[in-house]
C-alpha cells in the first residue's frame, strides 16, 4: 500500500516554494483533508465519511427504481444527451482556440477515440444516468506500462461504490529537524520571509469488493489499494454537503418527497381496503336464553350462514369455501327479548375515495424537487405547450437551463482525458494544456423544441423592428449599428454574410443593389443596348427602309491541285 499504481504526469516548471498560503487548493468535490497521525504508522480517518457516501448512493439507487422518480431521470437525460441515428450526442467545439488547423484536427481526431473507448455513441444514455443517480463517475486509464507514449489504451468504468477520493497531508521537517504541526509555519531559526509549507498527495482507493474501505492505509489485508491521482478519471455531480464533507446526487433533494409520496400512497391503499367495502350487521335474537347458550346459539347462526358449501366441477368435490378477511367481517351482535327480534342492516363503505389531491400534491412536490417541470407529469394537466414562446412556462426555461448546467459539469469528464491523452502522446505540453483549455468546448446535439421557437420568434422580431426603422436608417442610424444592435450580427458573421452575398450577386443569384433603375424600379439594361420591350426606330417619311443585310456566305474552301478526290 506504500506504492501507487499507475502513473503521474508531473510539469517540468514546478510553483516556487515561496509561494504559500494558508488554505489549501480545493476543487469543492466533497474531499477533504486528511492529515497523517497514529504513533504506528499512516492513518487516514475516512470510514465515517465513506459510511455516510455509500449509504446515500444505496439510497439513490433504490430511488432511482420508483416509477415517478424514474420518470423524471428519463426526463432529465433524455433533454441532455440526445441520440440520433447519424449525428454523435457530443463534439469537440474548437472554434475559440488559436491554434493551427492541423493541430485541431488532432485534437478532434483524439477525441474521437476517447468516444470510441468509452462507447460513448452507443452507451451515452447509461453513462450519463449513473453520473447522474451517483452524483460520480469514475474511469480508470489503462496505458502501455513500457509504451506509454502510445497514450491511453482502454477506459474501465469503475463502480463509484469501490472508489474514494482522498487528500492526504504529508508532513515535512523544517532546517532544524522539528515537524512542522500546522499547514503554515514559521520556524525560529527562519527568517520572516522563510516560510515552509506542508505538501498535499492526491489519490484514490480503490475497493474491489463494494464494501466500505477502512481507514487504515496498510490494510492491503482487506484488499484496498491506492491508485495515482492522473491514473483515473473523475466528474462529480457539484453538490456538496458542506456540513458532513460528501459528494451529493441530484436526488438528494428529493429523498423527502419521495418518502412523503410512498406514505401516503400506502395509506391511501390501506384506507380504501378497509373503509370501501360494504359490512353487515346481524341482530340475533337470543330470547330468555342464558348467556352461555346466547353465545353457544349466536355462533351456531354464524357457521350456518358463513360455511359456504361450494361444488368444484374440475374435482367433483364439495368444500368449505371460508375466506378468512380480518379487515372485511361482518358484526354479529345478540339482541335480548324484547327487541325487535332479528335484524340484518348494512354499514355503507367510505366515502370520498375518488379523491387523489394529496396524491396530486405530493407528486408536484416530487418533480419540483427533483428539478424537472410539474407539467411533464404522466396524464397531468394539459400537456406541454409548444406555442410561441412567451406563452411557455418559465419552469421549462429553468430546466433548459439545468440541463446546460449538467452539460457544462459532465464535460468536465472528457476534458480530463483528453488532457491525458494530449500529454501523454507529446501533442501539448502542460503548460500549452493549461492556455488551451479554457479555449476547448463541448457541443451536445439538441431536441429541445423550446430553443428553436424561442430562437425563430426572436428572428421575427427583429426583422419586425427593422422594418419600422427603415425610414430613419442613414438619417438616425447607421447600418452598421442596425445590423449589430438590431439584427444583433458579430463581426464575423458580418464579414461572413457580406461574403455570401458578394459571390451570389457575381453568379447572378441576387440582383445587384448598385445597378441604375428606372422610375418603376426595374433594372436598366447596360449602356449601348436597347431596353428590353423597348419599340424599334421607324424610317423617316419617304425614307426607304434599309434591308437587313444578309448574313455573309462561308467561304468555299478552293479545290486541291490534284482536282477533285
Amino acid at each position: 500500500m506504500a506504492k501507487l499504481f499507475g502513473f503521474s504526469i508531473e510539469e517540468k516548471e514546478e510553483k516556487s516554494k515561496s509561494i504559500v498560503s494558508p488554505v489549501p487548493q480545493t476543487d469543492e468535490d466533497g474531499v477533504d483533508y486528511y492529515i497523517q497521525s497514529g504513533f504506528y504508522g499512516q492513518y487516514v480517518d475516512i470510514e465515517g465519511v465513506y459510511r455516510t457516501e455509500f449509504d446515500l448512493m444505496r439510497r439513490y439507487r433504490e430511488m432511482s427504481l420508483h416509477p415517478e422518480c424514474d420518470s423524471a431521470i428519463e426526463d432529465v437525460v433524455n433533454e441532455a444527451l440526445v441520440s440520433d441515428l447519424y449525428d454523435s450526442p457530443v463534439e469537440i467545439e474548437l472554434s475559440n482556440l488559436n491554434a493551427s488547423d492541423k493541430l485541431k484536427q488532432i485534437i478532434r481526431d483524439e477525441f474521437k477515440s476517447i468516444k470510441e473507448m468509452m462507447d460513448f455513441d452507443r452507451k451515452c444514455h447509461e453513462i450519463f444516468r449513473n453520473w447522474y443517480v451517483d452524483g460520480r463517475l469514475y474511469y480508470l486509464k489503462v496505458i502501455d506500462v513500457k509504451n506509454p507514449q502510445e497514450g491511453i489504451q482502454e477506459l474501465r468504468y469503475i463502480d463509484p461504490m469501490k472508489m474514494k477520493h482522498v487528500r492526504q497531508e504529508i508532513k515535512t521537517k523544517g532546517k532544524n529537524g522539528d515537524p512542522i504541526a500546522s499547514r503554515l509555519t514559521v520556524n525560529a531559526n527562519l527568517t520572516n520571509t522563510e516560510l515552509s509549507y506542508s505538501d498535499i498527495e492526491e489519490y484514490f482507493i480503490y475497493s474491489p469488493t463494494p464494501n466500505y474501505p477502512m481507514g487504515s492505509l496498510s490494510g492491503a489485508s482487506k484488499g484496498s489499494l491506492k491508485i495515482a491521482k492522473d491514473s483515473i478519471a473523475y466528474c462529480t455531480s457539484g453538490l456538496v454537503d458542506r456540513n458532513k464533507g460528501s459528494v451529493l446526487s441530484y436526488l438528494h433533494k428529493a429523498i423527502k418527497a419521495l418518502n412523503q409520496l410512498r406514505m401516503i400512497e400506502d395509506s391511501l391503499v390501506i384506507y380504501r381496503l378497509s373503509r370501501a367495502p360494504e359490512r353487515r350487521i346481524f341482530y340475533i335474537d337470543v330470547g330468555n336464553l342464558p348467556k352461555v347458550k346466547a353465545e353457544q346459539y349466536l355462533k351456531e347462526v354464524m357457521s350456518r350462514y358463513r360455511n359456504k358449501l361450494v361444488y368444484d366441477a374440475q374435482t367433483g368435490e364439495v368444500r368449505d369455501d371460508r375466506k378468512f378477511m380480518s379487515m372485511l367481517e361482518d358484526f354479529w351482535l345478540p339482541r335480548r327479548e324484547g327487541g325487535r327480534g332479528t335484524e340484518i342492516t348494512t354499514l355503507p363503505g367510505g366515502q370520498n375515495l375518488g379523491e387523489l389531491a394529496d396524491i396530486e400534491y405530493f407528486q408536484k412536490k416530487l418533480y419540483r424537487a427533483l428539478g424537472v417541470p410539474e407539467s411533464r407529469i404522466a396524464g397531468g394537466g394539459d400537456g406541454f405547450n409548444l406555442g410561441r414562446s412567451s406563452e411557455i412556462l418559465r419552469d421549462e426555461l429553468k430546466f433548459s437551463k439545468f440541463v446546460a448546467r449538467l452539460r457544462k459539469r459532465f464535460a468536465q469528464m472528457f476534458n480530463d482525458i483528453l488532457r491525458t491523452q494530449l500529454l501523454l502522446k507529446n501533442i501539448v505540453t502542460p503548460e500549452d494544456w493549461t492556455k488551451m483549455e479554457d479555449h476547448i468546448q463541448y457541443d451536445f446535439l439538441y431536441d429541445n423544441h423550446f430553443a428553436e421557437l424561442k430562437e425563430a420568434e426572436l428572428l421575427q422580431n427583429r426583422i419586425g423592428l427593422l422594418t419600422q426603422m427603415e425610414p430613419y436608417i442613414g438619417k438616425y442610424y447607421s447600418t452598421e449599428y442596425v445590423r449589430k444592435r438590431i439584427l444583433r450580427q458579430t463581426d464575423g458573421e458580418i464579414i461572413e454574410i457580406d461574403l455570401q452575398i458578394d459571390d451570389e450577386i457575381s453568379k447572378g443569384i441576387l440582383p445587384d443593389p448598385n445597378a441604375p433603375v428606372d422610375e418603376m424600379g426595374n433594372p436598366l439594361p447596360p449602356e449601348g443596348a436597347a431596353p428590353e420591350g423597348a419599340p424599334q426606330e421607324q424610317p423617316a417619311l419617304g425614307e426607304v427602309p434599309m434591308e437587313p443585310t444578309a448574313p455573309e456566305a462561308p467561304a468555299i474552301p478552293a479545290e486541291p491541285k490534284g482536282g477533285k478526290i
